[in-house]
């Protein structure tokens, strides 16, 4: 009977310890870099192309628009992803919008909301790409549990990253053909 009683106050201060560190960090951020050898330009349209989403986003399977036109600022998205085998949907809206320089969204899902945002700065040919990550967990539980992942959020982020600067750097899309000669002349013609 001793070791009972215990064991039930180890569970209590488990579960005290659990619940404290919730009410103690109720969201996390975080920040991750990597710097790509192509202009600015073409990472963001590497970066944008939704064909290509899924070579850098760990589970990514498919957007679908919600409202808005896609790709502008208001425009809200339903995002399907994919972790432990099993199909999650968050939904996506976009906050901000910068064109080669920098995009802010917000997920929302049932157990966490997150404010990322995602920024590029062209020096010298080279595009250092940065992200930032505030994530709250929806609920003391919820809560409990974000704080206690911060360390695997991070790492999931720096993979994708490192993903999506490898995809940029292997990039053979041309996204800005010039005009040929032809089309240069008709349109000088009219």
């Amino acid at each position: 009977m001793k070791y009972l009683k215990y064991l039930l106050y180890a569970v209590l201060a488990l579960v005290a310890i659990f619940i404290g560190k919730g009410l103690l960090t109720p969201s996390v951020s975080y920040d991750c870099e990597t710097t790509v050898n192509k202009p600015a330009d073409e990472a963001w349209a590497v970066m944008s192309d939704e064909s290509k989403l899924a070579q850098w986003i760990e589970g990514y399977k498919r957007g679908e628009a919600v409202s808005g036109e896609p790709g502008t600022v208001g425009a809200v998205s339903n995002i399907y992803v994919e972790e432990n085998g099993e199909e999650m949907v968050m939904q996506e809206t976009i906050n901000a919008l910068e064109p080669n320089q920098r995009m802010a969204m917000t997920f929302t899902m049932d157990f966490m909301n997150m404010d990322y945002e995602i920024s590029f700065e062209e020096k010298e040919g080279k595009t250092m790409i940065r992200s930032k990550s505030m994530v709250q967990g929806n609920g003391l539980v919820n809560q409990s549990f974000v704080s206690f992942f911060r360390s695997a959020m991070v790492e999931q982020e720096e993979k994708n990253l490192s993903s999506l600067k490898k995809l940029i750097e292997e990039n053979t899309t041309d996204y800005f053909p010039e005009p040929e000669m032809d089309e240069v002349e008709e349109i000088s013609e009219m």
